[in-house]
C-alpha cells in the first residue's frame, strides 16, 4: 500500500497582497487615469475660440482685446525703448514707431485673433486679422515694423519684400529685437 501525504488546502478567499504591492498598484492606476484625462483634453478638445473686438496696442507685437493680452505669433517687433539707425547712421525711436504704426493700422477696426497657444507670461499667442481679412502679423513684417520669428519662419516672404524695399527697420540698421532684449534686460517685470 502506498500512503499519500494529504495535501494542504489553500485557504479560499482573496489573495493577500503586501502593502508595498498595493501602493504600487494604486499609483499605477492613478498614473494611467491621469494620462487618459490628459490625452482626452489634449486631442479631443476644440481649438481656442477666436478673440474679437477693438484692440489696445501695447507695443509693436502686443495688444489687448477685452482684457485678453495677445502677442502676435511668429513676429518680433522692436521694444518700445529700442532705437535703430537710419540710412545716415542717426538714432531714431524704431520701437515707438513700430507701436504707432500698428496702432494706426488697427484703429477703428475690430480685430479677430485666432489663438495658437500661450506664452510663459500667460499671453495668448495669436494671428490677428482685420475685417477685410488682412493678416496683421504679416502686415507688420511686410511694412518692415517687425521681423519674422520662430522656427517656422512663417513670414519669410514678407520679410524679404520689406528688406528689398528698405521699409521700416530695413531702411537703416538695427539690432534684432531678441538680441536687444538680452542686452537690455527689464527690471520692471513688464510682459509687453
Amino acid at each position: 500500500m502506498i500512503f499519500q501525504t494529504p495535501q494542504r488546502r489553500q485557504p479560499r478567499g482573496p489573495v493577500r497582497l503586501s502593502s508595498d504591492t498595493r501602493r504600487w498598484g494604486v499609483m499605477l492606476i492613478v498614473l494611467i487615469g491621469s494620462l487618459g484625462v490628459y490625452a482626452a483634453e489634449r486631442w479631443m478638445r476644440t481649438p481656442d475660440a477666436p478673440i474679437a473686438g477693438n484692440a489696445f496696442v501695447a507695443d509693436g507685437d502686443t495688444l489687448t482685446i477685452s482684457g485678453t493680452r495677445i502677442r502676435l505669433v511668429d513676429i518680433d517687433a522692436p521694444e518700445l525703448d529700442q532705437t535703430c539707425l537710419d540710412a545716415q547712421g542717426r538714432d531714431w525711436p524704431c520701437g515707438r514707431q513700430a507701436s504707432a504704426q500698428l496702432r494706426s493700422r488697427v484703429r477703428g477696426h475690430d480685430l479677430t485673433c485666432q489663438p495658437k497657444s500661450t506664452d510663459k507670461y500667460g499671453r495668448s499667442l495669436a494671428t490677428c486679422t482685420l475685417p477685410d481679412g488682412t493678416d496683421i502679423n504679416a502686415w507688420m513684417v511686410r511694412q518692415g515694423w517687425a521681423v519674422t520669428s520662430g522656427a517656422a519662419n512663417v513670414y519669410d516672404p514678407q520679410q524679404d519684400e520689406a528688406k528689398s524695399a528698405k521699409r521700416g527697420l530695413w531702411a537703416g540698421s538695427f539690432t534684432p529685437p531678441r538680441e536687444w532684449r538680452q542686452q537690455h534686460p527689464r527690471t520692471d517685470n513688464r510682459k509687453d
